[in-house]
């Protein structure tokens, strides 16, 4: 009983390797874990503090729980069943793919990637290309949204610019959530994207299993009060006007809406405007029958612009691309709406539901088209376009059409904005930019469109069309 045991030096190694993952598994790392936790959770008591939309905790949760309660919700399983008795297809086979777009679908949301690497990130390259600026926030209709509602911000969609902009100011009020589509899904883009709570969607999916999920998913973050934001046209749109709503995303969000809930469902109209849009020249290529150019023809194209670019910074002669504004519209609340209607959404079949959401979605996009920024460019553009392109305009001719719509336009309610408070200063903000990019050029004592570039001129008066719509309504 007494006999020495003798081991080889490796088999002592592992016994010791053994025990050191022993002790790191039962005694460091769970004290590692509560502290990590307690760190996070004082951080984000931080931000709910001074956020003004909480974060949720939902949006918290642990995304393999996530993951799991969309794959096991009772509605999936019943479309699960449902699919696999009409199609012959085995279950198993069906819940494998739910599992799969489940974990395709939920985010990763980190508080400390958001506030601090996405937020910043975003600061960084919306002020390096743009003047960034808030031009209208209604503050009185925001603070009065119930604390407990859930928040969706409404969005037009002029450039991927867009989300950098969007995630950028309302970082101050909230932390969003929104869908990506699966030109993100490459690595390492798509785990930063996920990890800023984003949720990625295939557009043009025609499997109703997928659908299901996805919808689910939605309906799940609603009603937990996640703030999102949507871009209802589904892409970006091509002629530099508002495109009709794809809702499938809202028609989601009201299905399982019930307007004697605790809880609120509010729409908030955003307007974006750029007085230059980074990819204008393409989406005007693509409205003209173009066919989109592939991953390498547009790396290719990206890769000389930013040459181009920093050619430009090294002589000293880089400007950046005009202003960029976001204007924050009064709320919709969805239980004031479907009450003036005599709606639960719950209780409609689908013929009437979709009619319903139609009319929602209208009066939705009308509210984002009259909180759209009227930038310098936009409104230079549509006062050149008065008159007869080949005439040129002089000076004081230009000045005094672009004035005298600026006027039209705040009568009317819409939101001009002013670079530092000065009307002629902004003529001449739109005017360097429309110069240097080689739309406009002087000719005969006047300002004429450069041969070829009418196009990219009503691209940039579409943007405020919408507004324009509102004077002739009102007149």
């Amino acid at each position: 009983m007494d006999r020495t045991v003798t081991l080889p030096l490796w088999g002592a190694l592992l016994l010791l390797a053994l025990a050191v993952v022993a002790l790191l598994d039962r005694l460091l790392v769970p004290g590692l874990r509560w502290y990590l936790r307690r760190r996070v959770n004082v951080v984000i008591a931080r931000l709910n503090s001074r956020l003004r939309l909480h974060i949720q905790p939902f949006k918290l949760t642990r995304r393999e729980v996530l993951v799991d309660r969309l794959t096991f919700d009772p509605k999936v399983l019943e479309a699960v069943e449902a699919l696999a008795r009409e199609s012959g297809e085995p279950r198993a086979a069906v819940q494998a793919r739910v599992a799969r777009y489940a974990g395709e679908i939920v985010p990763a949301f980190k508080p400390y990637a958001y506030f601090q690497v996405g937020y910043r990130i975003a600061r960084t390259v919306a002020r390096l290309l743009y003047r960034v600026r808030i031009g209208y926030q209604d503050d009185e209709g925001l603070s009065r949204v119930d604390p407990n509602a859930s928040v969706v911000f409404v969005v037009n969609h002029r450039s991927n610019m867009d989300y950098v902009l969007v995630a950028y100011l309302a970082a101050e009020q909230t932390a969003l959530s929104y869908a990506v589509g699966e030109w993100a899904q490459v690595w390492p883009l798509q785990t930063l994207i996920r990890s800023m709570g984003a949720y990625f969607i295939r557009r043009n999916s025609k499997d109703p299993i997928y659908r299901r999920v996805l919808e689910r998913y939605v309906q799940m973050a609603t009603e937990a009060g996640v703030v999102q934001a949507v871009f209802p046209e589904g892409g970006l749109t091509r002629d530099g006007a508002l495109r009709p709503p794809k809702l499938g995303l809202i028609d989601y969000m009201l299905r399982s809406f019930d307007p004697r809930g605790p809880r609120d469902l509010c729409f908030v109209p955003v307007g974006i405007n750029y007085d230059r849009v980074l990819e204008d020249r393409a989406l005007l290529a693509q409205a003209a029958g173009a066919s989109p150019r592939g991953f390498i023809a547009t790396t290719a194209s990206a890769t000389r612009f930013g040459l181009r670019q920093a050619v430009l910074w090294g002589l000293g002669r880089w400007h950046r691309f005009g202003y960029a504004c976001v204007n924050f519209g009064t709320p919709l609340s969805m239980r004031e709406w479907s009450a003036a209607r005599g709606l639960d959404w719950r209780t409609l079949d689908k013929e009437a539901r979709t009619a319903r959401v139609a009319e929602f979605g209208a009066a939705l996009m009308s509210a984002v088209g009259k909180v759209i920024p009227a930038l310098p460019v936009s409104l230079l553009a549509t006062a050149l376009l008065e008159g007869d392109a080949a005439v040129p305009v002089s000076t004081i001719d230009l000045h005094a059409r672009t004035q005298a719509l600026m006027r039209r336009l705040t009568a009317s309610g819409a939101h001009v904005y002013l670079p530092r408070e000065d009307e002629a200063y902004a003529i001449e903000v739109g005017l360097r930019t429309l110069v240097q990019r080689r739309v406009l050029q002087e000719r005969d004592g006047g300002w004429v469109t450069v041969p070829g570039e009418g196009p990219l001129l009503r691209y940039y008066a579409a943007a405020i069309s919408p507004l324009l719509t509102t004077i002739q309504t009102a007149a």
